[in-house]
């Protein structure tokens, strides 16, 4: 039954927490946020200011400490 799932878009995360949830899972389970203004937009969806210069790394760390709130 995969097949009938070929070339179906993923269905995107429900709501903007989850979508940052999302992020911080796939950076723990070894991977690396290939795109900064993605990161950037998933802070900013959170209600975070964020500057186009900031580090990716500090933008997660924020994004880390936004969720635990």
């Amino acid at each position: 039954k995969w097949w009938r799932a070929w070339g179906r878009a993923p269905v995107p995360p429900s709501s903007d927490r989850d979508r940052a949830e999302e992020l911080i899972r796939a950076i723990d389970a070894g991977g690396i946020p290939l795109n900064p203004a993605r990161v950037n937009a998933i802070a900013r969806s959170l209600g975070l200011e964020v500057s186009a210069k900031a580090p990716v790394e500090h933008t997660i760390a924020r994004i880390r400490a936004a969720l635990l709130r």
